[in-house]
């Protein structure tokens, strides 16, 4: 079926039908999504340091993968195209397997920080045994071992509400706030106790 519209992607006629029955379809009639990579797409990618990938097997069996690594271990490559290194895991093979027989994908990249979500749907090709192509995106000085790669055609992608996304932070930016602050309350008390010290030198 020709697509006119990117969003046509995520809403099949049986959705459509479902926008109608539920009273919402009047505002998605004119709605648009994004079919080529922004500059505030690409920057969202580079600072996110795991996603959730789905795919479905030829049948229609959904199933969801986590992917995670370094930031910007998912890659930009043009305005159409992600691709990244597929680390060795527990070897199920699902996700593979499902892309065999069905390429459709879609991810989902969230920044529970600030309450931001980006779905994006395409189409992925695993590719095998390219040595020299694995090694070129694996992550420097990453502790893992690169699998093969997962490279993803975009369809269209949009951004969610952020209505219901809990706030969340990395640990590490947690500890890093923290140590600043300790190191202000240090620096502060050693101002207080210069500050009383010179006083009582003044006689004060």
């Amino acid at each position: 079926m020709k697509q006119n519209n990117p969003t046509d992607v995520a809403f099949s006629p049986s959705v459509k039908q479902a926008q109608v029955r539920k009273g919402s379809r009047r505002g998605y009639a004119n709605m648009r999504m994004e079919s080529t990579i922004s500059v505030d797409l690409a920057h969202f990618i580079a600072e996110r340091d795991s996603f959730y990938m789905a795919t479905a097997s030829a049948d229609g069996q959904p199933y969801i993968q986590h992917r995670g690594g370094p930031k910007g271990f998912l890659n930009v490559v043009d305005e159409k195209t992600l691709i990244f290194a597929d680390f060795k895991g527990n070897r199920q093979f699902i996700s593979t397997g499902n892309l065999d027989e069905n390429d459709k994908v879609y991810l989902f990249l969230m920044d529970y920080a600030n309450k931001q979500r980006i779905k994006i749907w395409g189409t992925a090709e695993v590719i095998e045994g390219d040595e020299e192509l694995l090694s070129s995106l694996m992550p420097a000085k990453y502790r893992a071992k690169g699998e093969q790669v997962i490279r993803i055609t975009i369809s269209a992608w949009d951004a969610n509400c952020p209505q219901h996304i809990p706030q969340k932070f990395a640990a590490e930016d947690i500890t890093g706030a923290l140590n600043s602050r300790d190191a202000r309350i240090k620096d502060l008390e050693a101002e207080v106790k210069r500050l009383k010290t010179q006083n009582r030198r003044a006689g004060k």
